[in-house]
C-alpha cells in the first residue's frame, strides 16, 4: 500500500479507493494513536459534508473508533472548522472530518484534528500509516462495557455559529448580502450566522442532495454568484466551498475578490486598529506580486511559505503572525481559530467593510493584480527538480527576474503529482511575460529531458 495521507488527510474515490474498510482501519487507528496516551474515556468528534458516501464512511469511521473503546460525538454536516474548534471546545481527544472539499462529489476524504483542532503532524499520520500498511494488532480485549458509544451533539450548530458571531463586535443591519453554499456543509451555518447578524440574505446553492456539492457553484465556479450579486443590488457576496473551509467573495460590481484581496483588506484593518502583530503577514508563493506590493504600500511585511494551508500555519505560529492565507481564499485567523473558516473569513471581511465605509470594490481596488501567466514544461519524473541545478535554466531565470527588475517575478513550481516543472511568469504585459514562459518552458523541456 503507498503512502495514506496527502496534505490534507486521506483521500480517493468513494468505495473504490477511499472504502469502508480503509475508514474503518483508520479509526481503529487514529482512536488508538490519538487517544493513547489519555487516562480517561477517549472522545473524538466526527463531523461531513452533504456527498452521498459521507453516511457510509461515517458508519464504518465510527465503527473503528468504538471498537477501540473510545466514544464517537457526532455533530453531523458541519464545516471542517467547525469540527477543529468544536473538538476543542467539547474537552474531545481529537476530531474527524469526513470531507473531500471543492472536489467533485465521487470523492470523499478522512482528515483528522488532535485535541488542539490543529491538524496531525507528520509524525502522528506517519505512526496511523504504519499500524494500518503493517495489519499491525492493537485490538486488545476490549468487549462488553468497555466499547465506545455514539452521542449525538444536538447543540453542535448552535455551538459553532454562536463561536462565530463572537469574533465580531458588529451587526451587519444594513448590509444585503448573497451567499453560495456550494451545496455543501456551510449551508445551515451560513445563512444562519448572517442573518442573525442582521444582514438581509439572498442564499443560493442551499439545497444539497448528495451529489451536487461544488457543481458550478461555490468558490471555484463563482460565476453564477457573480450576476446574483448585481440581479439583486446586494453589497456582497460571498462563496465557499464544499466544506466550508474556502472563501472567494464578489464585490456590488458582480468582480471577483480573491484571497489575496481579501487578506489585503482584513490586514489593513487590523493594521488601523493596532491589531496586526510586527505588522505582518503570511502567504505561499502565488499571491500576485500585486498583493506584496500593495502590503508594503502600507507599511506591511510579507512572510512567504510553500503552497499548502499547513505551511501557512506553521509559519504563522511560529512569528505569531494573526493573519495568513491562499490566494485559493484558504485563510486563517490566527486569534480566532486554528485552521481556514470561510465563514469566519467572510465576518471579518463584512466587518472591514462595515468600518471603511467604503464599497467592496474601492477596497479591493488598492490591490493592483498584475497579469500571470502558467506555462507547463513536460520532463522525466525523476528530472523534475534538476532545473535547480542547470547552469543554463539558471541564468535564463536570473536574466528574466533582472530584465522585469521589481515590476514582475518568475516562479518555478515541480508539480507534485505529474511529470511536470511549472513555469510561472508575473509581469505588468501580458503578450510579453506569455512569450518568456514558453521560451523558459522550451528551455527546462531541452535541458532535463
Amino acid at each position: 500500500m503507498g503512502r495514506l495521507f496527502g496534505t490534507d488527510g486521506v483521500r480517493g474515490i468513494a468505495n473504490t479507493e477511499l472504502t469502508p474498510e480503509l475508514a474503518y482501519k483508520l479509526g481503529k487507528a487514529g482512536a488508538y494513536v490519538l487517544a493513547k496516551s489519555t487516562h480517561k474515556k477517549p472522545r473524538i468528534v466526527i463531523a461531513k459534508d452533504t456527498r452521498i458516501s459521507g453516511d457510509m464512511l461515517e458508519a464504518a469511521l465510527s465503527a473503528g473508533i468504538l471498537s477501540m473503546g473510545a466514544d464517537v460525538l457526532n455533530i453531523g454536516v458541519l464545516p471542517t472548522p467547525a469540527a477543529a474548534y468544536l473538538t476543542k471546545y467539547y474537552g474531545a481527544d481529537a476530531g474527524v472530518v469526513i470531507s473531500a472539499s471543492h472536489n467533485p462529489y465521487e470523492y470523499n476524504g478522512i482528515k483528522f484534528f488532535n485535541a488542539e483542532g490543529y491538524k496531525l503532524d507528520d509524525a502522528v499520520e506517519d505512526e496511523i500509516e504504519d499500524i494500518i500498511n503493517h495489519d499491525i494488532h492493537i485490538q486488545g480485549s476490549i468487549t462488553g462495557d468497555k466499547l465506545g458509544k455514539k452521542y449525538v451533539m444536538e447543540d453542535a450548530l448552535l455551538r459553532y455559529t454562536s463561536f462565530l458571531k463572537n469574533t465580531v463586535d458588529i451587526l451587519f443591519e444594513d448590509m444585503k448580502i448573497v451567499i453560495d453554499c456550494a451545496n455543501g456543509a456551510a449551508c445551515q451555518a451560513a445563512e444562519k450566522t448572517f442573518t442573525e447578524l442582521g444582514a438581509e440574505v439572498v442564499a443560493i446553492y442551499n439545497q444539497p442532495n448528495g451529489i451536487n456539492i461544488n457543481v458550478d457553484c461555490g468558490s471555484t465556479h463563482p460565476e453564477t454568484l457573480r450576476h446574483k450579486v448585481v440581479e439583486e443590488k446586494a453589497d456582497i457576496g460571498l462563496a465557499f466551498d464544499g466544506d466550508a473551509d474556502r472563501l472567494i467573495a464578489v464585490d456590488e460590481k458582480g468582480n471577483i475578490i480573491d484571497g489575496d484581496k481579501i487578506i489585503y483588506i482584513c490586514a489593513k484593518m487590523l493594521k488601523e486598529e493596532n491589531r496586526l502583530k510586527d505588522n505582518l503577514v503570511t502567504a505561499t508563493v502565488m499571491s500576485n506580486i500585486g498583493f506584496y506590493k500593495a502590503l508594503e504600500g502600507i507599511g506591511c511585511t510579507v512572510e512567504t511559505t510553500k503552497v499548502g494551508d499547513r505551511y501557512v500555519l506553521e509559519s504563522m505560529m511560529e512569528t505569531k503572525c494573526v493573519i495568513g492565507g491562499e490566494q485559493s481564499g484558504h485563510i486563517i485567523f490566527l486569534e480566532h481559530t486554528t485552521t481556514g473558516d470561510g465563514i469566519l473569513s467572510a465576518l471579518q471581511l463584512l466587518r472591514a467593510l462595515k468600518k471603511s465605509g467604503k464599497k467592496l470594490s474601492e477596497l479591493a481596488g488598492e490591490v493592483v493584480i498584475y497579469p500571470q501567466v502558467l506555462v507547463n514544461a513536460k520532463v522525466k519524473n525523476e528530472n523534475k527538480y534538476a532545473y535547480e541545478k542547470n547552469e543554463r535554466i539558471a541564468a535564463e531565470i536570473k536574466k528574466l527576474e533582472e530584465q522585469m527588475a521589481s515590476q514582475g517575478r518568475v516562479l518555478i513550481r515541480p508539480s507534485g503529482t505529474e511529470p511536470l516543472v511549472r513555469v510561472m511568469i508575473e509581469g505588468q504585459n501580458k503578450d510579453e511575460i506569455q512569450k518568456l514562459a514558453e521560451e523558459l518552458a522550451e528551455l527546462i523541456e531541452k535541458e532535463l529531458n
